[in-house]
């Protein structure tokens, strides 16, 4: 699903001892997203791997040692860095939710998503970075839930390939959007007006988290201003497109990376 793209994965920004932690978080989540995606598994052979890293992760939490090296390792990153193991179940419960449910009614469904696929793994990182908090809590889940929704955004079509709809349904409705218009990849009649209301519906979202980014000192902070700038630089790429992802993904380009090191380290560089 290409989910944790907007993600630090142990970059050089991280300090030293946090890049391991991170590196595994990683696996765990790649790998349990890869069984519900990857492969050409049945849906209950997919639901059996991710049952089966959940009762991984049980014997974590009862104190018995994992089957498998990958667990053995997050065991003991859990355990040292005190990590909440709800975030790793609520992980699994939304790649479980990938395989079972492929449309979603309205926004209030596509958030609850966001909540178990995306915000654990802000404050997986909040945890290990020793800033976990009731007031960082809510603005990381505002960052990662606005970049799970630019994630689907930049992936219409990808998605749609796997007969996925992230966009709510009755959004779709509202703007004269059908299925058969993804299928096509029309980006004609309304469609840029549905994907204008979810970039700003994003964007706000994003920007209301990006006081964490400030909050939190040194390299960290300096690693999620620039996972906040990339965030809003892909809303620019998709807005300046018309919505158009269809005929081109928006991505980051070096240019792009350049561009936001700066804003990042000159002046916290976020937009108004």
């Amino acid at each position: 699903m290409g989910h944790y793209e907007n993600f630090p994965v142990a970059s050089v920004l991280l300090p030293r001892r946090l890049r391991g932690p991170v590196r595994l978080i990683y696996a765990f989540a790649r790998q349990a997203d890869d069984f519900a995606d990857e492969g050409d598994w049945t849906a209950r052979e997919r639901l059996s791997k991710l049952d089966a890293f959940r009762a991984e992760l049980k014997r974590i939490e009862t104190r018995r040692p994992p089957e498998t090296p990958l667990f053995g390792e997050l065991a003991e990153v859990i355990q040292r860095h005190r990590l909440p193991l709800p975030c790793f179940y609520d992980l699994l419960d939304a790649f479980s939710q990938d395989v079972t449910q492929k449309r979603y009614a309205d926004f209030g469904e596509v958030m609850n998503y966001c909540r178990r696929s995306a915000n654990p793994v802000g404050r997986l990182m909040l945890a290990l970075y020793g800033a976990a908090g009731a007031r960082n809590n809510a603005y990381s889940d505002g960052i990662c839930s606005s970049l799970q929704l630019i994630n689907f955004l930049q992936d219409v079509a990808i998605d749609w390939q796997k007969d996925r709809i992230y966009l709510p349904q009755d959004e779709m409705a509202r703007f004269g959007v059908t299925e058969a218009q993804i299928q096509r990849g029309d980006a004609d009649g309304h469609w840029s007006s549905l994907m204008l209301y979810q970039i700003r519906r994003a964007r706000r979202m994003l920007l209301a988290g990006s006081p964490l980014a400030r909050r939190l000192d040194g390299r960290i902070g300096l690693e999620l201003r620039m996972v906040v700038l990339g965030g809003e630089r892909i809303l620019k790429k998709i807005q300046a497109c018309g919505g158009d992802v269809f005929r081109r993904r928006p991505v980051l380009s070096g240019r792009d990376w350049l561009g936001m090191a700066w804003r990042a380290v000159a002046s916290g560089g976020f937009p108004p």
